[in-house]
């Protein structure tokens, strides 16, 4: 998945928020990523974008190219 705010995360944030993801718990992995992503604080609505990415991925995988 290509994403520079998904990209801008570390790992760890990254984990936390598939597991948030996983658990339906959307808003709150929107919280976390806004939280870590530093300066400028990105947009409420990229970060819902890399959260629908991110269930897409994770209930179907990656996609093949």
């Amino acid at each position: 998945m290509e994403n520079a705010l998904w990209d801008g995360l570390s790992a760890e944030v990254r984990r936390e928020v598939d597991s948030l993801v996983s658990a339906g718990r959307n808003v709150q992995a929107i919280a976390l990523m806004r939280e870590h992503a530093g300066l400028p604080t990105p947009h409420l609505h990229d970060c819902v974008d890399v959260v629908g990415q991110r269930f897409s991925v994770l209930r179907h995988g990656p996609a093949s190219s």
